[in-house]
């Protein structure tokens, strides 16, 4: 498929993806949210692509939100409609297999903070701005604003900012617990990338597994997710992977991990 809004491109295992309508500060419309759905599809299976980055095109904006100019006029069951392929991307995104990073290069409001959330970390420039503005427009956050954002920085925090629309600077995100690191604007995407291959270098099948328990445990009693755990971490020992791993840790050398 030939992507009309987003760059991507596979560099040593990460496949980085740019959110590209800068004109439109990466604004999030139907043909962008389509096209973010079928590319993390094939993310999913491309086993050249070993970690994810993404980021908005140009210095201003990360995503600053959804392309109110295309809601504003949609009726009710249109609107669901675009909520739900909204809903289809962020958990395409949080399910995806692959380490997902966020890189938030300026504005991520609305929808882009929604989208940073459904990643498994963020990165902020310190010139970047993040909140949910939503109830400024008579609407509220409708891709997941309201139950990541919580489950990241507790209910409290999270009704706080969804009820007044405050617009955090980075080390406000930062201190908040939004986002997990702020770094100047020009070294935003090295420090990514940075931590993308240090995650390559450990076993990725064991990466995986941890996302998938820790993503599906946060939302069930204690009780059930180290249950999930503790079956997990059993079946890891039937890969070659941890055999590997475990054999170079006693042999005193480096470990060969094939994903096996």
């Amino acid at each position: 498929m030939t992507y009309e809004t987003l760059l991507f491109n596979i560099s040593e295992g990460i496949g980085t993806v740019t959110v590209n309508r800068p004109k439109a500060l990466n604004a999030l419309n139907g043909q962008v949210l389509k096209e973010l759905l079928h590319l993390f599809g094939d993310i999913s299976v491309n086993d050249q692509v070993k970690g994810v980055l993404i980021t908005g095109s140009g210095d201003r904006a990360f995503i600053a939100g959804a392309d109110v100019a295309e809601m504003r006029t949609k009726s009710v069951t249109e609107a669901a409609a675009f909520g739900a392929l909204g809903h289809s991307v962020m958990n395409a995104i949080d399910d995806c297999p692959k380490v997902v990073l966020a890189a938030v290069n300026g504005f991520a409001l609305g929808g882009g903070l929604e989208l940073s959330l459904s990643c498994d970390f963020i990165y902020a420039s310190d010139n970047a701005k993040v909140g949910l503005p939503e109830v400024g427009l008579g609407i509220f956050p409708g891709w997941g604003g309201t139950q990541r954002l919580s489950r990241r920085i507790g209910i409290g925090k999270a009704k706080e900012l969804i009820f007044t629309a405050r617009i955090l600077s980075a080390q406000e995100a930062y201190e908040w617990g939004i986002v997990n690191k702020v770094v100047p604007a020009a070294n935003l995407i090295g420090e990514a990338t940075a931590t993308l291959k240090t995650i390559l270098g450990k076993g990725l099948l064991a990466v995986s597994l941890a996302k998938r328990i820790v993503n599906r445990g946060i939302g069930e009693s204690l009780p059930v997710g180290l249950e999930l755990e503790k079956t997990v971490f059993a079946q890891c020992f039937a890969t070659e992977d941890a055999k590997e791993g475990m054999g170079a840790f006693v042999e005193k050398r480096k470990p060969n991990f094939t994903g096996q």
